[in-house]
């Protein structure tokens, strides 16, 4: 137990010094290993998880949704799902908020980035809002909170890092963020109606459109709706695995690109090099989360731990929500991807030792991080925003994202209470 203690002290040291979080990981797990048995062992260790993790074939799926998501931004997509959106939702008071929440959660469902979705979406939606004198607590708020649907809604980068991590089901991690990532939708469009029926001049009411507007909006979508159905549709059904449903889903992105005339050699030479570099981080990162976790595994934490919530007199259900609320904590210091390859090595075991489902759990986590992306000090979908929107400040968006991050621990608690939620989908696979 102290050993780990020692370790995770060390982690962060090396993190707040600015060492990339893969080699501090790798770093810490390769010493902690060594001084636990040899530093022989260690060597023999590091090299066997390296080799045999990149051999997996498994893992092919995160370049593969990364090259997807790349080509549906490049593509121009986004402005259509909005559009689409738009027609339905524009002429209801915050109705730009909630389209824009809409559209984020459909592209969010081919895209399998946050950040990508909360970057690409500000550049379609912010100008509109603008144009209808939105407030910008508001107007920023609705895209930072639907940008955070990309890491739940599949595909997701994050549930195959963690399926990867616990080996569960990335197919069935996939289809259990169907229901929850749609109650996420529902529940940011009622915090967007709680703001406007608190001050209707946050979100003044759009035109209204007509029947032949929404028709062609619907008409524009239906190749990039049918190109989600059909991956996740695979899926559910057993047509081909999450990898060989990767492959189909970039293959189908780049000839929707390609039609809609976006793409071009210099394009597509830029989006696979961003691909590339962007695989080779999250590998670079998924390696030292190994070494980390085989370290904390030979000292013995999960089987500490076990042993501590077995000693008090708590529920199962109790635990879990211990375990929520240490990740809430955690988010306030760590981002995502971090914060999960940092505890799910640890909280994985017991809540597998507890009889609960893991597919479950890595639905809990992943909402639990979606929080972390919007609160305050860290909340990286705020400063992404702030990036792309030099005009607004930062307090500014904090303030914003307040109801959809308590619609969010609503969700939370909904999702913990009801596991039959996450679980439906999976179970009739």
């Amino acid at each position: 137990m102290i050993i780990s203690l020692i370790g995770f002290g060390a982690i962060l040291i090396l993190a707040f010094m600015r060492m990339p979080l893969g080699f501090a990981l790798g770093l810490v797990g390769f010493i902690g290993f060594a001084e636990l048995s040899s530093y022989r062992a260690a060597i023999s260790n590091a090299a066997r998880l390296v080799i045999d993790s990149g051999q997996n074939y498994g893992l092919s799926v995160l370049p593969m949704f990364i090259l997807m998501g790349l080509l549906v931004e490049r593509g121009g997509m986004a402005r259509e799902l909005y559009r689409a959106a738009y027609v339905f939702l524009g002429h209801r008071r915050g109705g730009l908020a909630m389209s824009t929440i809409v559209a984020c959660g459909l592209f969010s469902a081919i895209c399998g980035s946050s950040l990508a979705t909360a970057a690409t979406m500000s550049k379609v939606s912010m100008p509109e809002m603008r144009r209808y004198k939105y407030h910008d607590t508001l107007a920023t708020a609705s895209i930072a909170a639907g940008g955070t649907l990309g890491i739940l809604i599949p595909p997701s980068v994050i549930l195959v890092i963690y399926g990867l991590m616990t080996e569960a089901s990335v197919g069935k991690l996939f289809i259990a963020g169907v229901l929850p990532g749609i109650l996420g939708v529902l529940l940011y469009i009622a915090a967007v109606m709680f703001v406007v029926i608190r001050n209707p001049e946050a979100g003044p009411a759009g035109e209204r459109t007509g029947f032949m507007d929404r028709l062609k909006a619907l008409r524009d979508v239906w190749a990039t709706l049918g190109l989600f159905i059909f991956v996740i549709g695979g899926i559910y059904t057993g047509l081909f695995t999450p990898t060989e449903a990767a492959g189909t889903g970039a293959a189908g992105a780049l000839l929707l690109t390609w039609a809609r005339g976006n793409m071009s050699f210099p394009v597509l030479f830029e989006v696979l090099r961003e691909a590339a570099s962007t695989t080779a981080k999250l590998f670079m990162v998924l390696f030292g989360a190994l070494i980390f976790s085989n370290f904390v595994n030979r000292a013995g934490l999960p089987d500490a731990l076990i042993s501590i919530v077995t000693s008090f007199d708590v529920s199962a259900i109790g635990v879990i929500f211990i375990i929520l609320a240490i990740y809430l904590l955690l988010g306030c210091v760590f981002e995502s991807l971090s914060m999960i390859l940092l505890t799910v090595p640890i909280f994985a075991p017991l809540v597998e030792s507890l009889g609960f489902d893991l597919i479950w759990f890595g639905i809990l986590v992943v909402v639990v991080t979606e929080i972390s992306l919007i609160t305050p000090p860290i909340g990286l979908n705020v400063f992404v925003l702030k990036g792309v929107l030099k005009d607004v400040s930062v307090q500014t968006i904090f303030k914003g994202v307040t109801p959809f991050w308590c619609a969010d621990i609503i969700r939370l608690v909904i999702l913990a209470l009801v596991p039959s939620i996450a679980l439906l989908l999976p179970s009739m696979m």
